[in-house]
């Protein structure tokens, strides 16, 4: 993978298993993966690696689709597992035209390192260069990091990754609600009612009032039962080899 390929990695309390089962059943992947919509494994035959189908709904009534063939390596000397892909769409409005990558799970005392890396090849020439540079793979990092959060929440505390969308969505709500008043100045003046007689002096320092306001509902932290990317490595602490399986699988196409 090159230098511009994609790496996430956090840590989960659940053992192996159960990890495991939560990221290579595509029922229960696609239930945290904000990635894929719908995630199919396809008929194959012994000895052959699993294909598999993916679609991701982008609007209402447009779903980009694509097929996937994976492999994994369940049992390794070292304790580790390794799961290893390769993916391709030929969707035109699929930006991602081809690509590989691999999941790791490193056992580490209570809980599991669980890491992925990935790259892929843009489509619409030059542009899609540019707009995947700029944008989509900034855009696929966060999800990535975002999903792997979600899948913590739901392995470590049993938050369900429908409920911590919701929750993720009514604290955006909340702080927009927040930046929205403090911006526009509603509620000003019942909020300095409250101030009585001091009321005409909080007037003047009413727009150092608003700055801290919006600074803490953009920066303040996410709750600890939302969701949050920032919570993901983004780059590995040390040098990370990424595994031959990627390369040893067949163009899905």
């Amino acid at each position: 993978m090159g230098d511009t390929a994609l790496y996430i990695e956090t840590r989960i309390r659940a053992d192996l298993d159960t990890l495991w089962s939560a990221t290579q059943e595509p029922a229960r992947h696609q239930r945290w993966d904000l990635r894929f919509t719908e995630i199919d494994y396809l008929p194959r035959g012994d000895g052959e690696p699993q294909r598999f189908r993916y679609a991701t709904r982008v609007l209402p009534f447009l779903t980009v689709a694509g097929t996937g063939v994976s492999a994994g390596e369940k049992e390794r000397p070292d304790g580790t597992r390794t799961s290893a892909l390769r993916f391709s769409s030929p969707h035109p409005l699929s930006l991602l035209a081809e690509g590989s990558g691999y999941w790791r799970y490193v056992p580490d005392g209570d809980g599991v390192r669980f890491l992925t890396g990935y790259d892929y090849r843009p489509r619409w020439g030059r542009p899609g260069v540019c707009l995947d540079r700029w944008l989509f793979r900034r855009l696929m990092g966060w999800a990535t990091a975002w999903s792997f959060d979600r899948l913590r929440l739901w392995l470590e505390r049993g938050i369900s990754p429908a409920r911590a969308l919701a929750h993720w969505l009514a604290e955006i709500a909340v702080r927009a609600l927040v930046i929205g008043c403090a911006v526009t100045g509603l509620g000003m003046e019942a909020l300095l009612r409250l101030f009585g007689p001091l009321a005409p002096a909080m007037a003047y320092l009413w727009p150092l009032l608003l700055l801290w306001v919006v600074a803490l509902a953009l920066f303040l932290p996410p709750l600890p039962t939302t969701p949050a990317a920032r919570r993901c490595l983004r780059a590995p602490a040390t040098r990370v080899r990424a595994p031959r399986l990627p390369r040893t699988l067949e163009n899905p196409r």
